[in-house]
């Protein structure tokens, strides 16, 4: 496995490669990417994971500073995953110059997540196009625990008809049901044991909606009050379309429910699909 710092070498490591395949992370790597690389890895000749805390999709209250930085565990389980190429470049090798360039994603990008981290999904697109122009694969896998993330990018490439697949990655989850993520490490021993609540809250409400029930204002609105009542903060519940994310019709069929809370000082958020069909 190389481990690969500047855009230079990374080209000069992939000139030759045929199918490249890519997974974009900000490191702190679990069993959630770990599991997926593994996926990934027999369908490519080289696969490259990059690891980069990227600035310019954090507001100015998040935890940029103090997410964690983990580079020399990460390139431990992606050498036993199987990983070709570790992609780790600096703030400076990714942004040389001051980026006044950036991706502005359709209006997507202002709904649910977009509403509460204002410009958080024109960062994560610029950056995303960046590595993609830095790694070109033509094939880059994103995890559904970031549901509008994936149908933000999956619209990019559509809209800038990118020669690149975008595959989705099932979400990955403890034996309780909790949405593996980086920052559950933010939890302490109370809260871990409290987090799987949210979970819990959308499974109830995809049972309810398998059960036939359609006032989805009444099921958002039990969920939200019901975390807050043990102590949560709740951005939202939302039972959304699962290609546009904006509000439902009677006929929809294809549905997901998602949440943000946040539990202490730590902001979590999972979702489930609904099919009806």
């Amino acid at each position: 496995m190389d481990v690969i710092t500047t855009v230079k070498q990374l080209r000069e490591r992939l000139a030759h490669e045929k199918n490249v395949a890519l997974v974009p992370t900000m490191g702190n790597l679990h069993a959630g990417h770990i599991q997926l690389i593994k996926e990934v890895k027999p369908h490519t000749h080289c696969l490259v994971t990059s690891i980069f805390v990227n600035r310019l999709q954090f507001g100015p209250s998040e935890d940029f500073n103090r997410y964690p930085r983990t580079l020399e565990n990460d390139c431990k389980y992606l050498l036993d995953a199987g990983c070709d190429v570790v992609f780790a470049p600096d703030e400076k090798e990714i942004y040389p110059t001051v980026q006044e360039y950036t991706v502005d994603p359709s209006g997507l990008q202002h709904l649910l997540e977009g509403a509460f981290r204002p410009g958080h999904f024109r960062g994560v697109a610029t950056v995303v196009l960046k590595l993609f122009n830095m790694v070109q694969p033509q094939i880059a896998i994103f995890g559904k625990k970031d549901y509008q993330q994936y149908l933000v990018l999956k619209d990019m490439v559509t809209q800038l008809a990118l020669p690149i697949e975008i595959v989705p990655a099932e979400t990955v989850r403890a034996p309780d049901g909790l949405a593996l993520s980086s920052r559950n490490s933010y939890l302490n021993p109370t809260e871990r044991e409290e987090a799987v609540q949210l979970y819990g809250q959308l499974m109830a409400i995809k049972k309810a909606i398998l059960a036939g029930y359609k006032d989805y204002t009444t099921l958002e609105k039990v969920a939200t009050a019901y975390l807050n009542s043990r102590g949560w903060h709740t951005d939202y519940i939302a039972i959304r379309a699962q290609d546009h994310l904006r509000l439902t019709t009677p006929d929809e069929t294809q549905l997901v429910v998602l949440g943000a809370s946040r539990l202490g000082k730590t902001r979590l958020i999972d979702n489930l699909e609904i099919a009806l069909n």
